[in-house]
């Protein structure tokens, strides 16, 4: 695919896509497409593919990229698609940035080398070895130091920000560093604080519960970009439910809960160690999309 391809705007709602898996635990592509149509249709401007939410971690090459292509095919003139084709590796990460650029992505997600721990100097050699990679395409960062131990802090976003010409976001998952970065754009990488980070100034966010209510988390968008922030609180108050059940357990397992509640996914199948939810956490999902009319016939 050549690169002279537009630039997407990366921000609004832009949910991080769970991976649909078939009975015999293969990636279910089609279903896949079907969730990507449904979440355009949704509320959300953009996805991101082959993210945390997405399984990554159990993920081969081969299958992220699939899935890519799937997504692209499908609702690619509509949505921004972003490729999560961060890891811990810096060479792995470069190879699969290419892929993703080569399949036709609009963006990459680079998420911070987990468990290796790397101190300041081989962060910004990875960030820069992969926005190398990424040729044109804008890179966002992805902090989470809940996963990756490491923080990239507020001062060093913005020294690579200026330092790489295409690193333009970060997908801020640490709730305490939810603040203007100059540079970039300001990505909430949590539900919770969603609002919180419009208010900072933020464009949006990379969220889980757009999954379920992305219509209303698209009007808390709205709202706020309107500068109806009584409104938006309004909204973002009444989803507060939500956001704490799809917190009830470890990420995807309460959302892929929450799609087969909602009757969005036949099977909300998890990849080990990902593990279903219990019959206590289904009941608290349960009880916050019934709040909000959103149980399938039959699942209340």
């Amino acid at each position: 695919m050549g690169d002279n391809r537009p630039v997407r705007e990366i921000s609004g709602v832009i949910t991080a896509m769970v991976t649909p898996f078939g009975a015999d635990g293969a990636v279910d592509l089609p279903a896949a497409r079907a969730l990507a149509r449904y979440l355009v249709r949704h509320g959300s401007h953009g996805l991101v593919v082959a993210g945390t939410t997405g399984e990554s971690p159990t993920l081969t090459d081969d299958e992220k990229v699939a899935l890519l292509e799937a997504v692209l095919e499908e609702v690619g003139d509509e949505a921004t698609v972003i490729f999560g084709s961060g890891s811990n590796d810096t060479a792995h990460t470069v190879e699969l940035t290419e892929r993703g650029r080569e399949a036709g992505a609009h963006g990459v997600l680079v998420v911070t080398p987990y468990y290796n721990k790397p101190n300041e100097r081989g962060l910004r050699a990875h960030f820069a070895a992969a926005a190398e990679a990424a040729g044109p395409l804008p890179v966002v960062l992805y902090n989470i130091p809940s996963r990756a131990v490491v923080n990239v802090p507020p001062a060093l976003l913005a020294e690579l920000a200026a330092e790489i010409p295409n690193v333009v976001a970060v997908k801020q998952a640490n709730n305490e560093d939810v603040q203007p970065i100059e540079g970039l754009t300001l990505l909430a990488g949590n539900d919770d604080v969603f609002l919180r980070c419009l208010e900072a100034g933020g464009e949006g966010g990379i969220l889980v519960a757009s999954h379920v209510v992305g219509d209303e988390m698209r009007a808390v968008y709205e709202a706020a970009m309107a500068g109806d922030w009584e409104r938006a609180r309004e909204l973002d108050a009444a989803l507060r439910d939500v956001y704490a059940a799809l917190s009830v357990t470890t990420n995807p397992i309460p959302v892929k809960a929450a799609l087969e509640l909602t009757g969005v996914l036949s099977d909300g199948r998890l990849r080990l160690p990902m593990v279903p939810a219990t019959e206590e956490e289904r009941a608290r999902i349960r009880e916050a999309l019934a709040a909000h009319g959103a149980l399938a016939t039959g699942k209340a």
